[in-house]
């Protein structure tokens, strides 16, 4: 939503580059381990998916809940679909259920305040069939489906109301904790900018208008800041190129920053300098740091791990420690606990699942 991408970060990533890619003369097959040395922040980690693509898990406003997106194939499930599901004691097994139409593409889901219902976004209403992917053959894209509108839908899975009915994207929402508002991308003025709008569907506003991909943003916990990811070309070529692949419904996201900025997108400012890919970032608690993904450490573009700043990009600090892919951090509204996607303990598969553990400051 992410969130927290929140633009999916697309999972079919990993079926072009595992297993065996190397950096740094290291094998990036995963191994069976849930916790790696050097976690410090991590206590009692848990798997609690096994099988498929699993991604963008996010908490309820109790926490006791999680929505999130999966494919699994050999399950019939060919392109994400949102389920949700109450957080197992330990021992238990973790139960999810389908809370989208089954039908499309979905993604970015994330809870309304009252707990019954949730928010998402899908290609559903364009067709019922998976959209197609971009060929990475060449060159690492994102596809940006015009189809994507955002819907608020009850946790039975009905939908209530059409939030978005634009031409081109909507996608990547995400609710303050006031529960006052909505932040979401959307393509409607030409440019993948940002935008707020009542729970609703109402008094939209544009935040972001600077030329680049604007997406996967987040309320502070006091709902007073955002933070997200940016492109910004600046050259004559970087700027062709970004407007002939988004004219394409397309774009290359290997060259994104973290900036944060007031919830009305004001007094916006650049947070990482660290070149590449830097994603998926979301406030800790105390709203006093970012807790982001990125791969800026590995010439190869891979492997990806979770990384803590404070606001002004100080105190950079290595939260996960395995050599495959970490992201989609979110902590828990109470500040114990934290979830993530992960390629750990995936068997020298292609599975990405959900960990959750106790955050250990």
């Amino acid at each position: 939503m992410m969130r927290s991408i929140k633009f999916l970060f697309p999972i079919f990533f990993l079926f072009t580059i595992l297993p065996g890619l190397n950096v740094k003369g290291q094998s990036l097959a995963a191994s069976d381990t849930i916790h790696y040395p050097g976690e410090k922040h991590f206590k009692n980690v848990r798997q609690l998916t096994f099988d498929g693509t699993n991604a963008e898990a996010y908490f309820s406003y109790d926490g006791k809940y999680i929505v999130f997106q999966k494919n699994n194939t050999k399950d019939g499930i060919m392109c994400d679909q949102i389920w949700m599901g109450k957080i197992p004691a330990p021992g238990e097994e973790f139960q999810p259920k389908l809370v989208s139409t089954g039908t499309g593409r979905t993604t970015c889901a994330y809870f309304y305040p009252d707990g019954k219902h949730i928010l998402y976004a899908s290609t559903h209403l364009g067709s019922t069939d998976c959209p197609p992917v971009p060929d990475k053959s060449k060159r690492y894209l994102w596809p940006i489906y015009d189809s994507y509108d955002i819907f608020e839908a009850d946790t039975s899975g009905h939908i209530i109301r059409q939030l978005t009915n634009t031409p081109g994207y909507d996608a990547e929402a995400t609710i303050s904790p006031k529960g006052d508002k909505i932040v979401f991308t959307s393509i409607r003025n030409g440019d993948l900018d940002l935008y707020t709008m009542n729970l609703d569907g109402s008094d939209v506003k544009q935040i972001t208008n600077t030329l680049g991909y604007d997406g996967g943003a987040w309320f502070s916990p006091d709902g007073k800041k955002i933070v997200w990811r940016t492109s910004r070309p600046k050259t004559k070529e970087e700027i062709t190129d970004y407007k002939d692949l988004l004219s394409k419904g397309l774009v290359a996201p290997t060259n994104m920053e973290v900036w944060i900025a007031n919830a009305d997108g004001s007094n916006a400012h650049q947070v990482t300098f660290l070149d590449k890919a830097n994603w998926a970032p979301n406030f800790t608690p105390d709203g006093k740091h970012i807790i982001f993904c990125s791969d800026f450490e590995y010439p190869k573009g891979f492997p990806f791990n979770m990384y803590l700043t404070d606001l002004k990009g100080n105190g950079l600090e290595k939260i996960s420690q395995d050599n495959v892919f970490d992201a989609f951090p979110m902590f828990s509204p109470d500040g114990k606990q934290i979830i993530f996607s992960s390629t750990r303990n995936n068997k020298n598969t292609h599975d990405i699942n959900i960990f959750i553990a106790d955050w250990v400051k």
